[in-house]
């Protein structure tokens, strides 16, 4: 499709195909529009480089310019366009299609809501989160967790704030998966026991076998935490993927672009990423495929 074309369709579609799933309650599959087909149909030109930066083969996106909702409960910063937030160059990086950074207030959350054919990872960063899902799931992740859950042919679930006294802050990212209709999974570990300093240390792959959880999807997530003048240097895993980084505290440069906290940048056509610290920092990289 042409970029004109494109453009056109997602102008006329954007505002009726991105409601937010988080606010819906759940409805039967004949009346709710699968989770994958409303986000694929916005996806196309996912990956335009800056015009200001100098790698041809990189975008940055600086926390300011993320979209932004402020429910009262919830207040929400989305690097790619979701619900409200809307721009059809922002609509995802390879099958990174959803990077919310989320604030939940006390005692709130979102109510039973339906998902399907997505990869769909949480990454506390304070407080504790409540899951409840159609599975039987019942459980409690907190700093130091990394949730997954494979929403596959269809699953149902809701998300609350634990505390009745202080906010929860998460990441929630959701990925398209490499097979559509697989048996909804649910996984969540505690990565304390992984945790390295001054490296990247790896929380998801593709492999059930291989450390922290795993996602149907050809993807790797690391952590890092660094202090300032320290870095490391990460090597692309499969030949043909992205790298997208994404910064929780601090400030690094990563080749050379200086980026701040809650920055993102992804880097694609390379076989390496360099990261420095410039302050103390703690980063998230996201390898992915670049192709749905």
């Amino acid at each position: 499709m042409e970029r004109k074309q494109f453009l056109k369709k997602a102008l006329l579609t954007g505002a009726l195909g991105a409601i937010a799933p988080q606010l819906l309650q759940a409805k039967s599959s004949k009346e709710t529009k699968s989770t994958y087909d409303k986000l694929m149909q916005q996806v196309g030109f996912n990956h335009l480089p800056n015009k200001n930066i100098g790698s041809m083969n990189s975008v940055i996106h600086r926390a300011t310019s993320r979209g932004h909702a402020n429910h009262g409960w919830l207040n929400s910063h989305h690097t790619f366009s979701f619900a409200n937030y809307y721009n059809p160059e922002r609509m995802n990086f390879g099958v990174l299609r959803v990077l919310n950074d989320d604030q939940v207030q006390a005692g709130r959350g979102f109510g039973t809501h339906p998902h399907d054919n997505m990869e769909i990872i949480s990454i506390p960063l304070e407080g504790d989160l409540e899951h409840k899902d159609s599975m039987g799931n019942v459980a409690v992740i907190k700093e130091g967790d990394v949730q997954v859950m494979s929403a596959g042919s269809g699953i149902t679930h809701s998300e609350y704030n634990k505390n009745a006294n202080q906010e929860v802050k998460f990441l929630q990212i959701w990925l398209f998966p490499n097979k559509k209709n697989v048996t909804p999974r649910y996984d969540q570990i505690s990565i304390r026991d992984i945790e390295k300093e001054n490296q990247f240390y790896q929380v998801l792959s593709p492999s059930k076998d291989d450390q922290g959880v795993w996602i149907h999807q050809d993807a790797w997530f690391h952590l890092g935490k660094f202090s300032k003048g320290k870095g490391d240097t990460y090597k692309v895993k499969k030949a043909g993927n992205g790298v997208y980084a994404f910064v929780l505290e601090g400030e690094i440069e990563m080749n050379s672009e200086k980026l701040n906290k809650r920055d993102g940048m992804g880097v694609w056509n390379t076989d390496v990423v360099q990261i420095k610290a410039t302050e103390n920092a703690r980063v998230l990289l996201m390898e992915v495929p670049m192709n749905l």
